[in-house]
């Protein structure tokens, strides 16, 4: 319905209500305190997933060189196992070539020492890898101890040692058999061949 002032005058404006602010700060307060909350906790979650990001990194780097570690360790074993069979190769080979003193060289090396030694003859020689038994007969126990005395200083044997001496009583000659013990020497000179056996050397028996 259309109202139409008559008197000419203007209408009073309507007085507006006050605001009350009051009961509007506690909101106020409580969304500003979710907002702070709210960035705290972003940023509090930001930090530790870089750092669980960092960390991840790191155990996927750490993995990595536990495998390549690991390869190297299976290398070095391999390589381990390899220098031991080689080794073992090496030792049997150098073995082999101090061993190596064949039977004419071994009775060269006795021969040119019994012929050194007067009225002494050997009836027996018996070789174990490096290790020599003798047995012989001389005219005298001097002979048997110059034997021994030129054995030493050839440089063809070490570790020699007396096991039995006694008196051959069954013969008109007065004789004195021996057996005595010794190893080949590591560092022997090369035997050179007798060139005329010795009156008082019979040629050795090797068994």
């Amino acid at each position: 319905m259309i109202r139409i002032n008559l008197l000419g005058q203007a209408r009073p404006k309507a007085a507006r209500r006050p605001v009350d602010t009051g009961a509007a700060l506690p909101a106020v307060f409580i969304g500003a305190g979710f907002l702070l909350g709210g960035l705290v906790l972003g940023y509090i979650y930001y930090s530790w997933q870089s750092q669980l990001n960092a960390e991840n990194t790191q155990i996927k780097r750490l993995q990595s060189q536990k495998t390549e570690l690991q390869q190297i360790k299976q290398q070095v074993e391999q390589f381990e196992k390899q220098s031991k069979v080689l080794q073992v190769r090496v030792d049997t080979i150098e073995k082999l070539q101090r061993d190596r003193t064949g039977g004419q060289e071994l009775l060269d090396m006795v021969a040119n020492t019994v012929s050194r030694t007067e009225n002494l003859w050997l009836t027996n020689l018996t070789r174990k890898g490096n290790a020599l038994d003798i047995t012989g007969s001389s005219a005298s126990v001097n002979a048997v101890a110059n034997f021994i005395t030129a054995m030493k200083r050839s440089g063809y044997f070490d570790k020699i040692e007396m096991t039995d001496t006694r008196e051959d009583s069954g013969k008109t000659v007065q004789t004195f058999t021996f057996k005595l013990t010794a190893e080949i020497s590591q560092a022997a000179p090369q035997a050179k061949p007798v060139s005329a056996p010795s009156q008082a050397a019979a040629p050795a028996k090797k068994s």
